[in-house]
């Protein structure tokens, strides 16, 4: 495994560019070269966080549309989420030869859902490096890639898998920063597919948001459109910290225009998905779609209920999560992780700490039920919170 890193390494070190490029990718490898000329000369990688004034241009260039995706006012391409993702790893790959990319049939088969694709052929086979079916061993050569300089983005071929890298994830990635006295840091990216999909039985669709939520040292961050994906996949690459990006399994052929030009998107700052002015629903991921669905019900009714997608699963973005519930004074959590102990307890837990004065009623959490998921569609439906549950809550919550 030390002679993996140290090969790695060292091929990292001697790229400076891709050796071939196949015609298709040309414009995103181009984008990323006259981003990288504009650059500053010496500037430094993004830290710990990616400033909030960094991510402020793309984001005031994109407008919520009515289903809840963001798109482009002017300009740009049409991309599927798994293009955009593909489009973040090319152009941050080009403009730095030390982030690679490691897992199970990335290189070759361009990774399970087409993420990877032709990557192998344009960086090489040591920088988008196949692995045996290990999930605990490469995602430990992660964490000692990362600790001896590079930038490794570890594709989980489906989230549930990676418990069996719970321990590197947990006792390497997560806290080597601190137990090193600060001598090392990680600067590893782990992401791959989850959620509940169609019919993919109990093993595949897990949401394992919480499992990683109590990790010290972690980010974590869950993209939701085309536009998000591509510009937290880039932030996170350019954070000092590891982090975990959670794509769903669902979202993948989800599609968007996007900006032609370079953007990234801040890890810790939630999207304003619709303005409104009665209450506040709070989500994330797939269920930000299953929100709009209910929140074109509501309008309809006469609700005026505004939607936010939380982005960052840690840490919350309690600013922006609290200036919207001291105009609403209501609160919503719809999330498609499990009630006990998921996302929505600790943020309904942070919401009652920290702004329970400025509630006119009680913050509610519509989550999975605490079962594992069915194969059935009919019952797979039933564990997930669909539209008409969330139009009931709503209507509740105003009462």
């Amino acid at each position: 495994m030390a002679a993996a890193v140290a090969s790695l390494q060292a091929t990292a070190a001697a790229v400076s560019k891709p050796r071939s490029v196949p015609p298709a990718a040309r414009v995103v490898v181009r984008v990323a070269a006259a981003a990288a000329s504009r650059r500053r000369s010496g500037s430094s990688r993004g830290g710990p966080l990616v400033a909030r004034a960094a991510a402020a241009a793309p984001s005031s260039s994109s407008s919520a549309t009515a289903d809840g995706a963001a798109g482009s006012s002017s300009g740009g391409h049409e991309v599927l989420m798994f293009e955009a993702l593909r489009e973040a790893m090319i152009e941050e790959m080009t403009l730095d030869p030390t982030v690679c990319m490691i897992g199970e049939d990335v290189g070759d088969y361009g990774g399970s859902y087409k993420v990877s694709k032709g990557l192998a052929e344009m960086f090489g086979d040591l920088r988008v490096l196949d692995t045996p079916i290990a999930e605990n061993s490469f995602t430990g050569m992660g964490v000692g890639a990362a600790m001896k300089g590079l930038r490794p983005v570890v594709e989980g071929m489906n989230m549930g898998f990676l418990l069996l890298a719970y321990n590197q994830i947990s006792n390497n990635c997560g806290m080597l920063h601190y137990t090193s006295g600060g001598q090392f840091k990680i600067p590893i990216v782990i992401r791959g597919p989850g959620g509940v999909g169609r019919q993919l039985g109990a093993e595949h669709s897990q949401r394992l948001e919480s499992y990683f939520q109590s990790i010290p040292g972690l980010q974590m961050v869950a993209c939701s459109t085309p536009y998000n994906a591509k510009g937290l996949l880039k932030a996170a690459i350019r954070s000092e910290n590891p982090v975990v990006v959670f794509e769903h399994v669902l979202l993948y052929n989800l599609k968007e225009k996007i900006p032609d030009e370079e953007y990234i998107c801040c890890l810790e700052e939630a999207e304003m998905v619709r303005p409104g002015s009665q209450v506040t629903i709070l989500t994330y991921s797939r269920m930000r779609y299953h929100v709009m669905q209910a929140a074109k019900t509501l309008v309809n009714k006469g609700y005026d209920p505004e939607v936010i997608d939380i982005r960052s699963l840690k840490p919350f973005d309690l600013h922006t999560i609290g200036k919207s519930i001291k105009k609403t004074h209501r609160v919503l959590v719809v999330e498609e992780c499990m009630r006990t102990g998921g996302i929505g307890a600790s943020l309904r837990s942070a919401i009652i700490d920290n702004f329970w004065d400025d509630l006119d009623a009680p913050p509610t959490c519509l989550s999975s039920q605490d079962v594992p998921t069915p194969y059935a569609a009919t019952l797979e439906d039933a564990t997930v919170v669909q539209p008409a549950q969330i139009v009931a809550a709503v209507e509740q919550i105003c009462q």
